[in-house]
């Protein structure tokens, strides 16, 4: 009786036919063989020069030296922990990020309704607004440091001639306005590459969903906070890590104007100058990997808080 039970259950579940695990088979190991170059190139274009970071952090290794550099262990980390330029840089760097990151996404996801709705001359729209972004940021940096110049910049002129303020200010030379000059730079430029990522969220949203909600009598602004904003939260969170991440990572734009300033020196710059200017390679890889950990940080926070609900 117990025989014939098992027999039963056995033919009760269905076999797959051989040829169909062959093929699985086949498309599995062919999927590694096309994966394999990809993971070369990574290995070689990142993992290499990260193993080769994490090495010299523990090493007084000095640029153009012709002697390799010694072993110090955790001597680097140490002086690290204690380095008030690097913290104060770190400081500089997580404002200019809060600041950019806030602005960009509220502006940009402004900009992405605005634009995702029906009206005459969107497509030129949508085509002008990318010129900020395209713009080198070199070139948009060296702009705006001129436009913001205290004796012959156009804001200057601007305002004082709208009686906001009454005498030329110095907004990159004066601590308490060089941040929110620099961040307005930056603001200005990625804006539109945050609204062009929240508007690919938007056109997802299927418009149905929209028509069924005002048969219901739902008002625009309660179709915005429970039908858009849900939807669009993927968006919102690929938008906000790709900001931030970079924000904490930004060089040019404060070198450009800034250089190597005290006050405005960011952690990239910070990292730069030991390198270069000082040749301490094994600091700066150490300052290096600090810096990774800081973004690292950053990205565990995004993933934890900002919970994407799979399908």
């Amino acid at each position: 009786m117990g025989g014939t039970a098992v027999e039963e259950k056995e033919l009760a579940v269905p076999k797959r036919p051989r040829r169909v695990l062959d093929l699985a088979e086949r498309q599995r190991r062919l999927a590694w063989i096309l994966l394999l170059p990809t993971v070369a190139v990574v290995a070689a274009v990142a993992l290499v020069p990260l193993g080769q970071t994490i090495y010299y952090s523990f090493t007084n290794e000095r640029l153009g030296s012709l002697t390799p550099g010694e072993w110090v262990g955790l001597e680097n980390y140490r002086f690290l922990v204690q380095d008030t330029t690097f913290r104060s840089a770190i400081w500089v760097t997580v404002k200019f990020t809060v600041i950019t990151v806030v602005f960009e996404f509220i502006l940009g996801l402004l900009i992405a309704l605005v634009v995702n709705s029906n009206f005459p001359g969107r497509g030129p729209m949508r085509a002008a607004m990318l010129v900020p972004w395209a713009i080198p940021t070199v070139i948009s940096a060296q702009m705006w440091k001129w436009m913001y110049h205290d004796v012959y910049g156009v804001i200057n002129d601007l305002l004082v001639r709208l009686h906001i303020i009454d005498h030329n200010v110095a907004w990159f030379s004066q601590p308490s306005t060089s941040l929110f000059a620099i961040a307005s730079v930056d603001i200005w430029k990625t804006t539109p590459f945050v609204a062009l990522l929240l508007l690919a969220g938007l056109q997802v949203i299927p418009t149905d969903v929209y028509e069924a909600a005002t048969v219901d009598g739902a008002s625009k602004v309660q179709q915005f906070f429970r039908i858009t904003l849900p939807l669009l939260r993927p968006a919102i969170v690929v938008t906000l890590i790709f900001r931030t991440l970079d924000a904490l990572r930004v060089f040019d734009v404060f070198y450009v104007v800034f250089g190597t300033r005290l006050d405005t020196q960011t952690m990239a710059i910070y990292a730069q100058q030991n390198i270069v200017a000082f040749a301490d390679v094994g600091y700066g890889s150490a300052i290096s990997l600090g810096i990774f950990v800081i973004i690292g940080i950053f990205v565990v926070a995004y993933v934890t808080t900002l919970k994407v609900e799979q399908a």
